[in-house]
């Protein structure tokens, strides 16, 4: 057993716990190799429980076959086994070289990390071999002896390529060198060649255009389109099925020529995938899915028209505002429809619409996604008006324009679908026969927002994937070359088009804003507020503990103030900027469009209803925020007030309930008495006030002791002051021996009046404290009032560039300040003037933007969609566009929307974008929202993800980012170390420790780290205190709380997780693990191996599904290298580090060969190596010369470049004993690429479950790749299939026929 004990008895079972299901195992005695009955993987002993002894391992037989070992009963205890377990015979068991713990590695993993300590680690193949044939020398039977602590025995498994003869596992000697090492120990041991090319094919590049030109391929109808259109390269691999489809209205638009071949092949399309059903029974749908400007309005109408032509004369329109339908009108007249009314819905009753009274017989219905969930107030809706209208067969068009309003239908967890996700797809269920058109630049920002678009058929009957739900898993296991695969699948099958406007001629930049002096300052002490606040906050929420819920609702509304708060001090420090630009671009003779999201009006408004409307200066959205978050929500103890008043009546009530009558009993008596005699006498004498006086005598003579209930004269009773109670005093317990004074009071009385007593210093106290806290929250809205907070930005960059006369203001608000006549103070008044409506003030500021009477437009996203602002060549205002974004929006789609203002067809110029950012780490959280999405945008709704403009180094909320981030949170609480030098540190440990302990306050201050306390003892003065798991990984938060902390360790902080995460995605690169979505594939020589084979039919549409298999030769000759250094440096083109370079290492005997030239950048060079010619990545000089010294001797670079060119072609960079043999790709010259393109989703569950079974581990990722061959030009994209996987393909797939050529 492990640890030198002897084996198991020769009769009894040993135990053993399955490598694969971790279950555990008796394995019979004798039995060294088996299968588990459980999960079937065949496996072994591990060397501790081998039988030590040769002899008799040698007299028992050797099975012919591995047994089954049986299971051990389930009675038996689990604490007593299993000491060790199974190999799995697919991996190598090597020990960690730092902590010693025995990894399962898989075959030709070069460089990984131990998940025990964390340590990188590499292992060496070669030195591996030695390894091992030493170890097969060593005698079998035990371990030499050794000095010094004894060395952990690596399990190493039975391996094909070990010498014949070996009956029992191998065994190191002791002082024999472990094959993994820490790569900072033993350096030259690592093939640091092999490890960068291997990088650098697992990466891929992104070289070549992203697009390409477009024009339709099987269609020659229609003049061209007015501006050049592009398509991704990807989808261009992928050709649309034949069009069959005549148009009706052909003739007439060859004469009017009021569509281009774009929007004509959409509209054949569109109709001959409406000629087709799904396999549930439901007509088939179309997604139209071109950019911002390519002229969707215009398509549409076209197919209304067409549809027109075939009698079909009724067709709903669903668009995100009602000012589109002078849009729809105009795009309908453009095509020659003008017999086609349109009529909005929303401005007509809920009764029938084809009633006496409304008599909508056909035509357009235009209805908005407010509308379509929409209901009166007896019930009746307009979803129920439509459904109505349309009638059950109804066959018409029904046009979701800019549907991504209907997203959200499948949530993420926890959150419910939205109502209009809902109401699209009710619609659709309840016209299963419309011919239905999703119509989006960005339909598919994230493929759960897919969910609604139920008539394209990817899930369902008749598909790989039984429901959406399965459908999005396999997307989103497939990362983003997935989400590739699915607009490519979908062009291939004719329901799907993406063009989108050349953006060639448009300037992306990012532009930082560094903060100015004084904006520095308001944000230091705006951050420092903030935190004071929060202190302030935490010990106003003590007083009122017991009101739990109601201080979990405080933080929810800090926390959120705490974001909008700074995101408008983001905002307000890029104005100088904004302003800057905008006067520059002005100054160019160019014209202005200034992109925001908020707008401010709801602190505005709150601003005039408390001020007025004149006032002295604009409002500050970030004061009146503040002053809102505090006079409502600070927490302020109960009001002395109602809890006096409350006391009170319990003082009343106790003070009745010991009160009693105070009349003898004998003078009780005597009254009646006297009553009752004057009565009988029956006389006329008698006197009231001689009566009433002698009862009177009479009762204060005698009183009645209130405890023993016996008359007696009052000089002999006590007289309580209080409650007037009469007592004797030894009646009392105990009897009341005391001076007797006019204020004396019972015992029961003094109790109560000590009550009262302690009751008015509590309600004193109560008060006091109401008070205290009264003045507290004054004193905190003075000093918000006190504090220099900027303006509301959009008032104040309307005011600087020349107020409302010369900037057109395109919003969702109703009102604005403007500066004063006179120029003292600011006054509130309506957007529109006299002789424009409200309604339609957006539309006459567009126009008079058009127009140029006006060169600058802000608008919003609630003010602007659909609408257009570019250099129109039918507008008066032809300048170039500077479109400023201010503001990022939430969301990739919106950004895209808002960039298609101004870039659209039919423009003069295309225009310059200027994204802002401040010098603010924070901020670059709203890019990182940004460019999450434009990264699958880009993937999804253009078949590849760098369609997008690239903000991807802004994308920090990844499964890396929040690796990234809880590597970070654990360095600052001291759980572990960094796994780089934080920003302003050295790398003594005194540096580190200050960052640490300024961190941990800085996150103590945004509430990360929580009960926070000052640690006493050996940690004296040191902070701790906990980060909760959620927390931990919460990218979102790390960076939305970021933005309340000093600039300085704000900055600091980022950098450290922005490093952190460049080594995470370095690491993920190296193991093979890093999603990279299409990945190119070039070489010098690509062709075609052999014809290829169809492997699926598509049934609906008729598409392939085929495998390609290419032969491709990516090395570069030594006559080619050396002339390519010669033609560089006769054009003086070249430096003096050009030229020819070989390894500073050798490894096997021979060192490797390299040509670098500088690259694009200064620092940065070129590489061409002999086996894969241009190698991807750029190298820096630094690296170079570390890893690479400069020859000089052609001679001997001659024959060391040719030997490499040579040996690569039939051999890997590992050499003749590398693991993985002929299967091993890396550097090799000479390759086999099978890709299977055309159609994929159909056979995804098979090509899944192929490649789950290969060994390593980038081979079991779906991989999207792309080539282009060299002899014929033909583009292929599709999955990659490793070559030691196309055999487990073929099985699932069982392919057929050959493709005729």
């Amino acid at each position: 057993m492990a640890g030198g004990s002897s084996p198991s008895p020769a009769a009894a079972p040993v135990q053993v716990r399955c490598a694969g299901c971790r279950g555990v195992l008796a394995v019979g005695p004798g039995m060294t190799e088996f299968i588990c009955p459980k999960c079937h993987m065949a496996q072994r002993l591990p060397p501790q429980l081998m039988p030590k002894s040769t002899s008799s391992s040698s007299s028992s037989p050797t099975p012919k076959s591995p047994a089954k070992p049986s299971l051990p009963p389930s009675t038996q205890p689990r604490r007593g086994a299993p000491p060790a377990q199974g190999v799995d015979p697919t991996k190598i068991q090597l020990p960690c070289a730092h902590c010693q713990a025995v990894l399962n590695v898989p075959h030709g993993l070069a460089r990984f990390r131990c998940p025990q300590c964390g340590v990188d680690l590499a292992v060496d193949h070669a030195k591996l071999q030695n390894f091992l044939a030493s170890s097969n020398s060593a005698p079998p039977s035990g371990l030499a002896p050794a000095s010094g602590p004894t060395t952990q025995v690596p399990p190493v498994p039975f391996l094909q390529i070990l010498p014949p003869g070996v009956a029992q596992p191998l065994q190191l000697v002791a002082g024999a060198t472990i094959p993994m090492v820490l790569p900072a120990a033993e350096p030259e041991e690592i093939n640091e060649v092999a490890i960068d090319v291997e990088r650098e094919e697992d990466e891929g590049g992104t070289v070549g255009e992203t697009f390409t030109d477009y024009r339709p391929p099987k269609l020659s109808l229609g003049l061209s389109h007015p501006d050049p259109v592009v398509e991704t390269s990807s989808l261009s691999a992928v050709q649309p099925p034949e069009p069959t489809y005549n148009l009706n209205i052909m003739d007439e638009l060859d004469e009017t020529k009021a569509l281009s071949c774009l929007q004509i092949e959409t509209i054949v399309y569109a109709c001959q995938r409406h000629l087709h059903h799904l396999p549930t029974g439901d007509r088939a749908g179309f997604f139209i899915g071109d950019g911002a400007g390519v002229g969707k309005g215009r398509t549409i109408a076209g197919l209304i028209w067409e549809n027109w032509q075939q009698g079909r004369h009724k067709a709903v329109w669903v668009s995100v505002g009602s000012d589109l339908k002078y849009d729809a009108r105009r795009d309908l007249d453009d095509v020659g429809a003008k017999c086609v009314q349109v009529h909005p819905l929303n401005k007509l009753p809920y009764s029938k619409l084809d009633s006496k009274a409304i008599g909508i017989k056909n035509g357009v219905i235009f209805v908005t996604y407010s509308s379509l969930i929409a209901s009166s107030e007896r019930g009746r809706s307009r979803l129920q008006q439509l459904v109505q209208w349309c009638g059950h067969e109804f066959d018409g068009l029904l046009v979701f324009d800019e549907c991504h309003k209907a997203k959200n239908l499948i949530p993420d967890a926890g959150s419910q679908p939205t109502r209009t996700g809902k109401a699209v797809l009710e619609i659709q269920e309840k016209l299963p026969e419309a011919r239905v058109v999703y119509c989006s630049a960005t339909g598919a920002s994230e493929p759960r927002n897919l969910g609604y678009m139920v008539r394209l058929g990817l899930w369902g009957e008749g598909t790989s994937f039984h429901n959406f739900p399965q459908f999005l898993g396999a997307l989103e296991k497939g990362g983003v070359g997935a989400l590739e695969l699915v607009a490519m699948d979908m062009k291939a099958r004719g329901m799907y088009v993406c063009r989108t406007l050349s953006y060639k001629g448009a300037d992306f930049d990012i532009v930082e804003a560094p903060l100015e002096e004084r904006m520095m300052n308001m944000y230091r002490k705006a951050a420092e507020f903030w935190a004071e606040l929060r202190l302030e906050l935490l010990s106003a929420s003590e007083l009122i503990a017991e009101e739990k819920g109601n201080s979990n609702q405080i933080w929810r509304l800090y926390w959120a103030s705490h974001q909008r708060f700074f995101r408008h001090m983001c905002m307000s420090a890029k104005v100088p900027a904004v302003v800057r630009l905008a006067k520059e671009a002005l100054a160019e003779n160019k014209c202005v469009v200034i992109g925001l999201q908020s707008t401010g009006e709801a602190r505005t408004e709150e601003a005039v209803t408390k001020y007025g409307v004149e006032m002295e200066d604009f409002v500050s959205g970030p004061r009146e925020l503040l002053l809102k978050l505090v006079e409502e929500n600070y927490p302020l103890p109960p009001k002395p007030d109602s809890f006096q008043q409350g006391e009170e009546k319990v003082t009343e009530i106790q003070r009745k309930r010991h009160s009693a009558q105070d009349v003898s009993f004998k003078g009780r008596v005597r009254k009646v008495a006297k009553m009752v005699d004057v009565s009988d006498d029956d006389t006329d004498d008698y006197s009231p006030s001689e009566s009433d006086h002698e009862s009177t005598e009479s009762d204060e003579e005698f009183h009645m002791c209130q405890i023993c209930n016996t008359e007696e004269e009052k000089s002999l009773l006590l007289h309580c002051s209080s409650c007037s109670r009469h007592v004797h005093p030894n009646c009392l317990t105990p009897p009341w021996t005391g001076m007797l004074t006019d204020d004396w009071a019972c015992y029961t009385c003094k109790i109560v009046e000590d009550e009262e007593i302690e009751q008015d210093a509590h309600v004193a106290d109560f008060s006091k404290r109401y008070d205290a806290a009264v003045e507290k929250k004054l004193k905190i809205l003075d000093i918000i009032r006190s504090l220099d907070l900027p303006n509301n930005p959009l008032d104040d960059i309307i005011d600087q560039l020349g107020g409302p006369d010369n900037v057109a203001e395109i919003t969702g608000r109703r009102g604005m300040l403007i500066r004063a006549s006179d120029g003292k103070g600011v006054v509130y008044q309506a957007r529109n003037a006299k002789e424009v409506s409200m309604e339609m003030i957006n539309m006459h500021e567009k126009q008079q933007f058009m127009d140029g009477k006006k060169l600058i437009a802000i608008i919003s996203e609630a003010g602007s969609a659909g609408v257009s602002l570019h250099a129109d060549r039918r507008a008066k205002n032809q300048r170039r566009r500077v479109h400023i974004t201010l503001e990022l929006p939430w969301s990739a789609d919106r950004a895209i929307q808002q960039f298609g203002r101004t870039h659209r067809s039919n423009q003069t110029s295309a225009p310059q974008y200027r994204l802002l950012f401040t010098n603010l780490g924070g901020e670059k959280r709203f890019a990182s929202i940004v460019a999450k999405r434009l990264e699958s945008l880009g993937a999804l709704t253009q078949g590849d993800r760098r369609a997008g403009p690239s903000l991807s180094a802004f994308n920090y909320d990844s499964n890396y980012g929040k690796k990234a981030l809880t590597m970070m949170y654990r360095g600052i609480m001291e759980q572990d170390s960094f796994p780089v030098v934080p920003p302003g540190c050295s790398d003594d440990e005194a540096s580190i420790q200050a960052f640490i302990d300024e961190a941990k306050a800085a996150l103590i201050s945004v509430g990360i780290i929580r009960d926070a306390v000052v640690c006493n003892g050996k940690d004296g003065g040191k902070l701790s205190g906990r980060i909760v798991d959620s927390d931990m990984h919460d990218v979102a938060r790390f960076l939305n709380r970021l933005l309340g902390l000093d600039p300085n360790i704000q900055n600091r902080l980022f950098d450290l997780f922005t490093s952190i995460l460049d080594v995470v995605l370095h690491n993920a690169r190296i193991e093979g693990q890093l999603d990279s979505g299409i990945v190119d594939i070039k070489a010098k020589k690509i062709e075609m191996k052999e014809s290829p084979k169809t492997v699926h039919t598509d049934s609906l549409s008729g598409a392939l599904t085929v495998l390609f298999t290419f032969t491709i030769d990516r090395g570069r000759t030594w006559e080619s290298a050396k002339a390519m250094l010669e033609e560089r440096q006769k054009d003086g083109a070249g430096s003096s580090n050009d030229g020819f370079y070989e390894s500073r290492r050798e490894w096997m005997g021979r060192r490797h060969f390299i040509l670098a030239f500088e690259g694009s950048t200064e620092g940065m060079y070129k590489i061409i190596r002999p086996a894969i010619g241009d190698a991807l990545r750029e190298m820096p000089s630094t690296e170079l010369k570390s890893k690479y010294r400069k020859v000089s001797s052609i001679d001997k670079v001659s024959k060391g470049w040719q030997e490499e060119y040579d040996t690569s072609s039939k051999q890997c960079m590992h050499g003749s004993k590398c693991k993985i043999g002929s299967y091993c790709t890396i550097g090799r010259r000479l390759q086999e690429v099978n890709i299977l393109g055309g159609l994929i989703l159909p056979v995804w569950g098979a090509i899944e479950k192929a490649l789950a079974k290969q060994v390593r581990q980038i081979h079991k990722r779906i991989r999207v790749v792309r080539l282009v061959t060299t002899n014929d030009s033909q583009r292929i994209v599709g999955l990659l299939i490793p070559n030691s996987a196309v055999e487990s393909v073929l099985t699932g797939l069982q392919w057929v026929q050959d493709i005729d050529d």
